[in-house]
């Protein structure tokens, strides 16, 4: 048994979904010595609305978890990554090796995890990346589901798959259509099929044990089913078994994926929702009949059922649909399924597997289970994977392996830094990116009739240069004041530079045929907060209630909220400079546009921190 291995195991399922062969195979390489990581999902299609609770859980478990890691046992550790959930995106994977990978690193550092065998069940670029970034002493492919036969989003698994049966040390597979597959490509395919955990069965199998409450309550005989209610189950097939045989009870046991309305219609089948994977054996065993009635499609015609074997460890009879591993097991075997090609049949090998009561045929399931128990695939699995170690580090062997395999890295993580500079450089100089993220600060609206018109001059403002912008929103108040909207102009800046600001303001506007009994000076505010405190104060003492707010078009949203935060009871309408020479751009921005977008962003928080907004 593989003992004293650092192992990541990339799982295609989460830690917290229904037993599947993820877990018995974590499990197991824990409870033989080893240290496993076990890394969740990271998806072979991209999320649609369906997989919205499983992202939200995924949120939750990186939230309760430290930085997306968790000790679930000793020696097993669960990792719940945040990722770019897009395999077969290249900006989606260059974001997953520089944050998601990046976190997964130092872990490893942390908790000396080095050389680590990696345990594959995903052949996502995804994943790929991810082997390539940990320096694995060994790569183990477990190919147990037809991906591309899943959903039409998971179709373009199928290139890169073909790449991981090409790159990987072992390709283990649990089925002969996916054997067939692999071997096309890889000439170190062996299979697997799923096993079962003898030990765990057969102690409940001779426990004198009473069955779970709820089952235990049921009219017999039970025919029973262990695992997730997804749309491989066959629902129409259950809904005729069931109609059609009355006096027996039909039992399932496990997650609900789908709509399950046609089982729940019909007045003999009990549906029992997840129930714990150590809590199983003892289902199965109040069961008098088992079930694996799938659907036959592209992707159960290479499906194992993992419930099989654990069937048969309790000598129970067992009736399938006609499954081509379902047929090559009972010619392995000797015929210990019952098989059914259709409903009649299905209800006709139910009627003599509940009349089954012969020991000697129990004996039989058992001893069919024993040899297909998890112990000894994994003793024939890690024989494997001991020897692909030696075979990698005898090729990894001397110093210029070493070096180049140094040097590749090295090369690989300066390429993805250059490629990251240049893609920001893109995104920022040479797209609209800035000024989407920039446009939730902008605040319009069109101009009314107001007591007054406010000015917030710009000081140094978003350049970082004296004047910036105090004549263009000098020219805008003297447009509104000509076209009639306020009788008057308050110019607030206690801004000093050659001159005072607002001294300049208002000579501007006398210069523009504003009457000089028309402008009311307020010289002492040096930010923001002090503009709307000080014309505030102003307005209240005059008795105006009413004004148009002046300002720069990405200052304005501060400008408001600022405003509303200190004396809600005055009406204030958005007026921001039209055309703000600062701010002026074709499709992309300049580094002071950047800079001026990010510290006003920055004044909001801080704004927002003292209570100002």
């Amino acid at each position: 048994m593989l003992s004293g291995r650092d192992i990541i195991c990339i799982s295609s399922i989460d830690w917290d979904a229904h037993w599947q062969i993820h877990h018995q195979i974590a499990s197991s390489l824990v409870a033989g010595g080893n240290r496993v990581l076990f890394v969740e999902n990271t998806g072979v299609r991209a999320p649609g609305v369906r997989d919205f609770s499983r992202m939200r859980q995924r949120v939750a478990n990186w939230w309760r978890s430290t930085k997306g890691f968790r000790e679930v046992s000793p020696g097993l550790y669960v990792y719940s990554p945040l990722f770019a959930p897009f395999p077969y995106s290249s900006i989606a994977r260059w974001f997953n090796r520089t944050v998601m990978f990046r976190g997964l690193m130092r872990w490893m550092a942390a908790a000396s995890f080095r050389r680590p065998v990696v345990w594959t069940f995903l052949p996502t670029p995804t994943a790929q990346d991810l082997i390539a970034a940990v320096d694995p002493s060994a790569v183990v492919y477990y190919c147990a589901d037809d991906f591309a036969a899943t959903s039409p989003g998971a179709r373009r698994v199928s290139q890169s798959e073909a790449v991981m049966f090409r790159r990987a040390d072992l390709v283990f597979v649990t089925s002969e259509r996916l054997r067939q597959k692999a071997a096309q490509v890889s000439s170190a395919v062996h299979a697997f099929p799923a096993g079962v955990d003898f030990g765990k069965f057969e102690a409940v199998r001779q426990s004198a044990n009473s069955l779970p409450a709820d089952l235990a309550t049921l009219p017999r005989p039970v025919a029973g089913y262990i695992g997730a209610l997804h749309l491989w189950l066959d629902q129409d097939l259950m809904a005729r078994v069931s109609e059609q045989l009355p006096d027996v009870t039909f039992a399932f046991v496990g997650p609900e994926q789908v709509d399950v309305t046609r089982l729940t219609a019909r007045p003999n089948v009990r549906l029992f929702g997840a129930r714990p994977h150590d809590q199983v054996p003892a289902y199965v065993k109040g069961f008098d009949v088992a079930l694996v009635p799938y659907l036959r499609s592209d992707f159960t015609d290479s499906v194992y059922p993992v419930k099989l074997n654990e069937y048969l460890a309790m000598g129970v009879p067992v009736v399938a649909t006609d499954l081509p591993e379902i047929r090559r097991f009972n010619e392995r075997h000797g015929d210990v399924l019952e098989v059914a090609g259709n409903a009649d049949e299905f209800v006709d090998r139910v009627r003599l597997a509940v009349a089954d009561r012969h020991p000697d045929r129990a004996s039989r399931r058992v001893a069919v289970a024993r040899e297909n128990s998890w112990s000894a695939r994994l003793e024939e699995m890690s024989t494997l994977v001991e020897s692909a170690i030696r075979t990698r580090a005898a090729n990894e062997r001397g110093w210029e392996h070493r070096f180049r395999r140094l040097y590749a890295r090295t090369q690989r993580r300066t390429i993805e830094i250059l490629v990251s500079l240049l893609l920001v450089y893109l995104l920022l100089f040479q797209t609209p990116l800035t000024w989407w993220l920039a446009e939730p600060l902008k605040l319009d609206a069109p101009p009314q009739k107001a007591d007054v018109i406010a000015v917030f001059a710009g000081g140094v403002g978003e350049s970082g240069e004296a004047g910036g912008g105090y004549q263009e929103r000098t020219k805008h108040a003297v447009d509104l004041y000509r076209a009639g909207f306020a009788p008057r102009i308050i110019f607030s800046s206690g801004f000093v530079f050659a001159f005072r600001e607002a001294e300049l303001m208002k000579a501007l506007a006398i210069a523009n045929g504003v009457p000089e009994r028309a402008i009311v000076l307020e010289e002492h505010a040096s930010n923001t907060h002090e503009n709307v405190r000080f014309v505030t104060q102003l307005m209240a003492k005059a008795g105006w209630r009413s004004a148009l707010l002046v300002s720069s078009p990405y200052h304005m949203r501060r400008a408001l909220l600022a405003w509303r935060a200190a004396d809600p009871s005055t009406t204030v309408v958005p007026a921001p400079v039209p055309q703000s020479q600062f701010y002026t751009h074709g499709r992309g921005a300049n580094l002071a546009q950047i800079r001026g977008i990010i510290q006003e962003y920055a004044a909001l928080a801080y704004y927002w921190y003292k209570g100002w907004v």
